[in-house]
């Protein structure tokens, strides 16, 4: 069976999903081609075990995200089964390739097994759906779900220059949403409720996440009541998160909320209410006000 990779970037590197798309597509039998959009990462992951060919695509259309234009470029690369991140440029890439190419997509795979068998949460992570696809098809991976390959790989890199074939209607972004992880991407989110007391306190949970690498995340309440900005959200009507870990400072646990990161690996919960329904998801506790665990903790990872 032959895959495709879609790989992503963040900060002029290679994008730790695109290691875990590799290992997918690995633990299925396949030796993966990946294609990198604008080039970057090329050389790392070249190196990723199990990959049998990098193409490098360049071109001015890359300079900016544009769905159509990345897809046009793209779509041409891709044979077979073609995995990419479920994050909100994968996800509106692996659409449009689909589209292109007349094939399927499913989009939120959590596990694939020969056949393609892909399993995926549905109505909020109230159900879980399994299909079978025969065939090419587009399936987009959540973050941390699936093991990452390893290094050691020499794989060869082909550059392909897309300038003189795709064009881009938006030659730059005019603003930067925010220079902060992506909650739906981030391997340890720290988020934070009406327990917090107000908007202001989020800046507590700003220098745990700067000490450990973490996202920060939001309850539905505080975002629709102080302001935060939606990408926050983590829940049914915003993000369904799966990091290795999620801290809930603050956070009582309403079903909307639980709907959107239940499947965390592990998950710390931090509330002054011994009764709060997210205890009951929790495999760490601790029974206490933001006020005297926040800076516990910061304390002790400054003693690391």
């Amino acid at each position: 069976m032959e895959f495709t990779v879609i790989a992503e970037s963040t900060g002029g590197s290679l994008h730790s999903t695109t290691a875990q798309l590799v290992g997918a597509a690995c633990a299925l039998g396949g030796s993966p081609t990946v294609v990198v959009p604008g080039g970057i990462g090329a050389e790392e992951a070249a190196t990723i075990a199990g990959v049998s060919k990098v193409v490098s695509m360049v071109g001015d259309c890359f300079g900016s995200f544009d769905g159509g234009a990345w897809a046009s470029a793209l779509a041409p690369q891709c044979a077979g089964v073609v995995l990419a991140a479920a994050t909100p440029i994968g996800r509106e890439v692996g659409a449009r390739i689909a589209a292109k190419r007349g094939v399927a997509i499913v989009q939120d795979a959590t596990a694939l097994a020969a056949g393609i068998t892909i399993t995926r949460p549905i109505y909020s992570g109230k159900a879980v759906e399994t299909s079978t696809i025969s065939g090419d098809c587009v399936i987009t991976l959540r973050s941390n779900a699936f093991e990452a390959a390893g290094d050691g790989g020499s794989a060869p890199i082909n550059v392909v220059d897309q300038s003189a074939d795709v064009s881009v209607a938006v030659k730059e972004a005019i603003a930067k949403a925010s220079e902060r992880l992506d909650v739906a991407e981030a391997n340890i989110i720290i988020s934070g409720g009406r327990g917090l007391g107000s908007k202001e306190n989020f800046t507590h949970l700003e220098e745990v996440a700067d000490m450990i690498g973490a996202a920060v995340g939001a309850s539905r309440a505080v975002v629709d009541e102080w302001g935060l900005p939606h990408r926050m959200q983590v829940g049914q009507t915003g993000k369904t998160v799966t990091p290795s870990l999620y801290i809930a400072v603050g956070i009582s646990g309403a079903i909307q909320h639980l709907a959107g990161m239940r499947s965390s690996k592990y998950i710390v919960a931090i509330n002054k209410d011994p009764e709060a329904p997210i205890f009951g998801v929790a495999d760490y506790g601790i029974v206490a006000t933001w006020e005297e665990a926040v800076p516990a903790l910061k304390a002790a990872l400054a003693a690391l």
